[in-house]
């Protein structure tokens, strides 16, 4: 093995084979996994969403139980409306294959859009405000290397990720788990503490609003209310991302997505409602440099009455760097949900084809790169300012949220007389009310602020998938055309000419298009007639995140590629030539085509390799990277062997 390849397997681990049941069990996530490695962002929103809410509210902190209340409410909401999206694609792909499917595919680039760009920011605020919370807790001093750390942790999460999906999530879970025990402790001490104000609370609540009512009108109690309770809107981000990543789940998918789901939602709305209810009990005030969470749980913890003031000060950095560490868990998810999106889009030719490849460890290695890439730039340009990067936030989420809920009411209602189809659209149009009113107080709210930053950057990432559909459709057409120019002659030969190993061979290195290999065969045939006497045909299928979603996809793309084969052998035998073809699947198409040409080599030894390229009048850099890049990459590697490859230019008609 060379010195790269053990560097390599020693940083991301051994490659693992898609074909295998127990690499299967190996990668996929049980409920309790998928909670904490998909339910952290969602967590993660109670360290700063539920201060917002509270601190709009002003001097009315009373109204603050209402607040509780109805974000308690608003998780379940969403939760259960996103259950839906689970039913209904069993395959993955959430908020995008939502709006794709049920509102038109240019609903759903909006959607998507939108949400790799939300989960670009998932990253850069969760890091940053990770550092924040851990440099709150040290020397002011040291402050200048907190923008070089949050590069660091970035990069981890890479390496981490590459690895795989569970791998990095064992490594975060000690970090999730000691969070949630220390503020379920927290939160159900500090409301039992204060259990004899809560008979009051009601009473109090309804006195407050009523005298607010007569002060300013109702209508003016309205606005505030809702105002505080659309930004902390921020509270409810996370909760899609178990709909984007069902195909990660254990069988049966839909079962495990939806006890994730409640996992999640149980966790978030006791979390974040609870930690409200604490801000009102222990009449929580905001305190210059510190988040209303350390001030609430200071009070709570003195009042232990221990007897050493230390004890106090450890045991709340404890909290607050299990805080910290919840945020570094919670970035980890846009490294799950982010490549996922890319990967759907990739797949209906939104995105570049290669965002939805597979690597040796099973993880679309290209969307991990490129959203860490992404997230380090972003950190770069905001220099990790946490009040800049929140500007910038959760308004892509509740885009996704509206698109995904107006199509599920698009569904429901047009399968009117299915089971329980009305109930199922009330809570449809309920969570659509709820995330359109959310989606515009918060966009008018943020816009003058930097929001309309967000919405610029989510308008040219449309502008590329645009422009990049607009190519794919254009090379659709021109190879249409070149399949019906390099046609095979009809007929059938019977003649099966006999395999001569020890004479010429011609292997013809080929993908999906049949073109390629009429045109190669064609043009070897006519330049050395007679001399090459075995046609041999060399194919790897890449297994990508469109055919690995178990057994029946495999079996599927094996079936197909031997119908191709079957055509090829056909063609051979046309041409009055023995045949025989290698075939093989791997998630490296690259390295799967250079272990068959060995094969073939080791059988055949007089073989010369060839392979078709692409050549359009109106070649760009762009045609390159996405059609033929693959081709130049097997040349260099067969070179590297001593093997020889020919590339025999095929011009591509307009469509």
């Amino acid at each position: 093995m060379k010195r790269s390849a053990r560097l390599r397997e020693s940083l991301l681990g051994k490659p693992l084979d898609p074909f295998s049941g127990e690499t299967r069990r190996h990668v996929v996530l049980v409920a309790f996994l998928a909670w904490i490695g998909l339910g952290a962002d969602g967590l993660s929103s109670a360290c700063y969403g539920p201060e917002e809410a509270f601190l709009a509210l002003g001097a009315h902190t009373p109204l603050s139980l209402y607040l509780a209340a109805l974000t308690a409410v608003t998780v379940f909401v969403i939760a259960v409306a996103y259950n839906q999206v689970i039913e209904l694609f069993p395959s993955g792909g959430g908020g995008y294959k939502v709006a794709t499917s049920l509102l038109g595919p240019y609903a759903g680039l909006v959607s998507g859009s939108a949400l790799v760009v939300d989960y670009v920011l998932t990253i850069s605020i969760s890091v940053a405000s990770g550092v924040d919370a851990l440099f709150s807790l040290l020397p002011a001093a040291i402050g200048n290397v907190k923008l070089g750390l949050e590069v660091v942790l970035s990069v981890l999460l890479v390496v981490l990720n590459l690895r795989g999906m569970k791998e990095s999530i064992r490594f975060l879970l000690p970090i999730f788990l000691g969070f949630v025990a220390t503020h379920v402790a927290l939160i159900g001490y500090g409301i039992l503490a204060h259990i004899d104000r809560l008979p009051a609370l009601i009473p109090g609540a309804l006195a407050d609003t009523r005298r607010l009512g007569g002060e300013l009108g109702w209508v003016a109690v309205a606005a505030l209310l809702l105002r505080a309770y659309s930004l902390g809107g921020g509270t409810y981000t996370g909760i899609e991302a178990v709909s984007n990543n069902v195909q990660s789940l254990a069988e049966p998918r839909v079962r495990t997505g939806k006890w994730t789901m409640f996992y999640m939602a149980l966790s978030l709305a006791f979390t974040a409602g609870g930690i409200i209810l604490l801000y009102l009990l222990w009449d929580a005030h905001h305190v210059p440099g510190r988040t209303l969470n350390a001030v609430t749980f200071e009070s709570i913890i003195a009042s232990f009455g221990l007897p050493q003031p230390a004890i106090n000060a450890t045991m709340l950095v404890v909290v607050l760097a299990f805080e910290a560490g919840l945020l570094f868990v919670a970035a980890n998810t846009g490294f799950l949900g982010g490549p996922a999106v890319l990967a759907n889009m990739a797949v209906d030719s939104w995105m570049p084809h290669q965002f939805r490849n597979l690597s040796s460890r099973l993880v679309t290695q290209n969307g991990v790169i490129l959203m860490g890439l992404a997230a380090v730039v972003v950190l770069l340009i905001t220099a990790g300012s946490v009040s800049v990067l929140v500007v910038l936030y959760s308004i892509n989420v509740f885009l996704t949220f509206t698109l995904s809920l107006a199509g599920l009411v698009r569904y429901w209602w047009s399968h009117r007389g299915e089971s329980n189809w009305l109930l199922r659209l009330a809570l449809s149009l309920l969570g659509l009310g709820v995330c359109a009113g959310i989606l515009a107080v918060t966009t008018v709210e943020k816009f003058a602020e930097g929001g309309w930053i967000t919405l610029i950057i989510t308008g040219l990432v449309i502008a590329v998938g645009l422009a990049i559909h607009r190519h794919y459709d254009t090379m659709a057409a021109r190879l249409n055309r070149a399949e019906q120019v390099y046609a095979p002659p009809s007929g059938r030969v019977n003649a099966r000419p006999r395999i001569e190993p020890t004479r010429p061979a011609a292997a013809f290195i080929i993908g999906r298009n049949r073109c390629g290999l009429v045109h190669a065969s064609r043009t070897v045939i006519g330049l050395w007639p007679g001399f090459y006497r075995n046609f041999l045909v060399i194919t790897a299928q890449p297994v990508d995140v469109r055919s690995y979603g178990g057994d029946q996809a495999l079996e599927k793309l094996k079936a197909s590629r031997l119908e191709d084969m079957n055509y090829f052998m056909e063609l051979a035998r046309q041409h009055g030539m023995a045949s025989k073809y290698y075939m093989g699947f791997g998630v490296d198409g690259v390295e799967e085509l250079v272990k068959l040409c060995r094969e073939a080599r080791a059988e055949f030894p007089q073989i010369v390799f060839f392979a078709s390229k692409l050549v359009f009048d109106d070649e760009t850099w762009i045609t390159r990277f996405l059609h033929n890049q693959i081709v130049y990459a097997i040349q260099r590697r067969l070179q590297g062997e001593n093997m020889q490859m020919v590339i025999l230019p095929m011009r591509v008609p307009e469509g």
